[in-house]
C-alpha cells in the first residue's frame, strides 16, 4: 500500500495509487537525472510510477526502482509501473516485442499497467517520429481493435497486470469497447487534463464504462516549445487557483493535484525538483470544499497545452473529436 491507502480499483480487479509519479524528461534535463529523480519519489513515498517507450529513460527508472528494492525501501509489489506502447509498435505482432523489450531494459518481470500511448499508428522502425518531407508523421494503416487484441494477450501470458489506452478520444475508445470478442475492457485512458481543460465529459464517459481517467500536464504543462504552445496562460499563475491556495495554506500545484483526486481522477504530478516532489506528495493532508470543486471547475476553458501537432491530419488524431 503506498502510505495512505490511497488507491482506486480498476475494472480487472487490480489497484491503482491516485497519485503517480510522471518522469518524462524535459529537454534541458539528461536522461540519467530520472535515476536519481525516482530514487527520491519512491523514497517520500510515490508508489506509482509513470513512464514510456517514448521518454527514452525507462533504464535510469528501472534502475532506480531496483536499487529501492535492494535496499528494502520497497518490494516490488508495492510499486505500480506504467509503460506505454509507442506508436511505431501498434501492429500485432510488434505489440509483445515492443513490451518484452522495455521489460528488458527496466529490468523488470512485468509492469502493472501496459497503455497505448497514442491512437496514432506510424511507420514502424527505429525512428520514434518517421516524417515525410512535408514535416508530417508517416502514417501506417492498422486497425487499432487488432493490436488491443495483442495487448489482452500480452496481459493473458502475465508480462502486464492491466491494460488500457491514452489519447483515446471516447469514438475510439468505443470502437474498442464494441469490439466484438472483447476479453478485457481498458481499464483506463490516460489523457491530458486540468482545470483548463476539465475534460469533464469525457469523465463521464469513461465513469460510465468503469474506465479510470489518469491525467497528464494536471500542472499546467512543462513549457517545452516543440510540444506546447508557449503563448498559453501559465495554469498555477492563475487567481482563482491562487486564491484557494492561499486560504488553504498549499500552493497551486497541490490545488490541482487535489481537485483531480476528489473528482475520481489518477493524477500525474511532474517534477524533476526534489522540493515539489516531495510537496506533491502532501496532497493527502487537506481536502476542498464543494464552493472550491465548483469554482475550479468554471475555470475550464479548453485549453490544450498538448496538441501532438505533429499528428494533425493523421485519421485516427484524437484530438479533433469534442471529447
Amino acid at each position: 500500500m503506498d502510505p495512505k491507502g490511497q488507491r482506486v480499483k480498476l475494472n480487472d480487479g487490480h489497484f491503482i495509487p491516485v497519485l503517480g509519479f510522471g518522469t518524462a524528461v524535459p529537454p534541458e534535463v539528461l536522461k540519467s537525472e530520472a535515476l536519481e529523480v525516482t530514487k527520491f519519489a519512491i523514497e517520500v513515498g510515490f508508489r506509482h510510477i509513470d513512464c514510456a517507450h517514448l521518454y527514452r529513460n525507462e533504464e535510469y527508472v528501472g534502475q532506480a526502482i531496483q536499487s529501492k528494492i535492494a535496499d528494502g525501501t520497497v518490494k516490488r509489489e508495492d510499486i505500480f509501473y506504467t509503460s506505454k506502447l509507442w506508436c511505431t509498435f501498434l501492429r500485432p505482432e510488434l505489440v509483445r516485442p515492443a513490451l518484452e523489450k522495455s521489460l528488458k531494459t527496466l529490468q523488470l518481470d512485468y509492469v502493472d499497467l501496459y497503455i497505448i500511448h497514442f491512437p496514432l499508428a506510424v511507420k514502424p522502425g527505429e525512428e520514434l517520429f518517421p516524417k515525410d518531407e512535408n514535416g508530417k508523421l508517416i502514417s501506417d494503416s492498422v486497425d487499432l481493435c487488432h493490436t488491443w487484441e495483442a495487448l489482452e494477450k500480452c496481459k493473458d501470458v502475465g508480462l502486464t497486470k492491466s491494460i488500457g489506452v491514452s489519447n483515446f478520444n471516447h469514438k475510439q475508445l468505443e470502437k474498442i469497447l464494441n469490439k466484438p470478442g472483447l476479453k478485457y475492457k481498458p481499464v483506463c485512458n490516460q489523457v491530458e487534463c486540468h482545470p483548463y481543460l476539465n475534460q469533464s465529459k469525457l469523465l463521464d464517459f469513461c465513469k460510465s464504462h468503469d474506465i479510470v481517467l489518469v491525467a497528464y500536464g494536471a500542472l499546467g504543462s512543462q513549457r517545452i516549445k516543440e510540444w506546447v504552445n508557449l503563448n498559453l496562460p501559465v495554469l498555477l499563475e492563475d487567481s482563482v487557483l491562487c486564491a484557494i491556495a492561499k486560504k488553504h495554506k498549499q500552493t497551486p500545484a497541490l490545488v490541482v493535484l487535489r481537485y483531480q483526486i476528489q473528482r475520481g481522477v489518477v493524477v500525474l504530478a511532474k517534477s524533476y525538483n526534489k522540493k515539489r516532489i516531495k510537496e506533491n506528495i502532501q496532497v493527502f493532508d487537506f481536502e476542498l470544499t464543494p464552493e472550491d470543486m465548483k469554482a475550479i471547475d468554471g475555470l475550464n476553458r479548453n485549453i490544450r497545452y498538448y496538441e501532438f501537432l505533429i499528428g494533425v491530419g493523421h485519421p485516427e488524431y484524437p484530438f479533433s473529436e469534442e471529447y
